[in-house]
């Protein structure tokens, strides 16, 4: 009994100080770790069955570099919020190179991101960004790397384009490490990529389209409402983001034209009352007011 607590105990020793052991005992962790049983994962799909079918394989392909471009509002952060979920469902992990640093976690955590599983990496020098996305992708460690390109990349703030080295080596990054790499950008400043470009289309929804694909399929669009991308707000009866009632009564404006009023009369706690000139007194009738009193 003394022998196998003896070897017990020996088993759950802390690692030994001689560096060849620490290093074999690495070792030896990783290989456990890599043979541990995963499902295959060949794309990650958005939720959106419209979306996915739009794509080739069906989602966003693995070991593959896509763009995701558009204006402001028109669904680009929120499509690769959905990738990263989808890639967390699975156990995975991704990262998040932002460039704006508008990233917003309650907004990520609604559509299913999990934050523990999420790296954000904010370099702080526009060059670095794209350095950075490279590195990541490469590395293997993430299923999907997304590089946000949407702001203050270029002079006064606005992107610019991206050199063809630097879209061959996001590329060659995706394809070593086997993630998805994906750009948000406003106005597609990357060559050689698959690209959809997305635009709102107010009340009507969202419409998004395949403008470049080597699988195919190039020029499809779909036109989806606003609850499919975002089914918490609850808009499936076919509400708007904003009601506002037509004609509706405000009483802003008057409530401004009274306090201006009040502000020339010199009332109210914000007046300044005006100066009243008083008229001097003889002596004579000063004498008067002092005899009456």
């Amino acid at each position: 009994m003394s022998a196998a607590v003896d070897q017990q105990a020996a088993s759950e020793e802390p690692m030994t100080s001689a560096p060849g052991s620490v290093v074999e005992q690495l070792r030896e962790r990783i290989r456990r770790l890599q043979a541990a049983p995963r499902q295959y994962l060949a794309v990650l799909r958005t939720g959106v069955a419209a979306v996915d079918a739009l794509l080739p394989a069906g989602g966003f392909p693995l070991g593959q570099a896509v763009e995701l471009c558009g204006e402001a509002a028109s669904g680009r952060t929120s499509l690769a919020l959905r990738a990263v979920a989808a890639a967390h469902r699975e156990q995975r992990l991704c990262a998040w190179v932002d460039g704006p640093k508008e990233i917003y976690p309650p907004a990520a955590a609604a559509l299913g991101v999990d934050l523990e599983r999420l790296l954000v990496v904010r370099p702080p020098l526009p060059e670095q960004r794209v350095w950075a996305a490279v590195q990541l992708a490469r590395s293997g460690a993430f299923a999907c790397v997304v590089l946000d390109l949407t702001r203050g990349v270029g002079a006064a703030g606005r992107p610019t384009r991206l050199s063809l080295p630097e879209t061959r080596k996001l590329a060659d990054a995706a394809g070593r490490g086997g993630g998805l790499l994906l750009l948000t950008t406003p106005d597609a400043p990357a060559d050689g990529m698959t690209r959809l470009r997305l635009e709102a289309r107010g009340v009507e929804g969202w419409s998004v389209e395949l403008v470049r694909s080597r699988q195919g399929g190039t020029g499809s669009r779909v036109v989806r409402p606003w609850s499919e991308l975002y089914p918490e707000l609850g808009l499936d009866g076919g509400g708007h983001l904003l009601d506002v009632a037509a004609g509706a009564a405000d009483a802003t404006a008057d409530f401004q034209r009274a306090q201006r009023s009040a502000l020339r009369n010199g009332a109210g706690v914000q007046g300044q009352a005006r100066p009243v000139r008083v008229p001097a007194m003889s002596r004579a009738e000063g004498a008067r007011e002092a005899r009456r009193c």
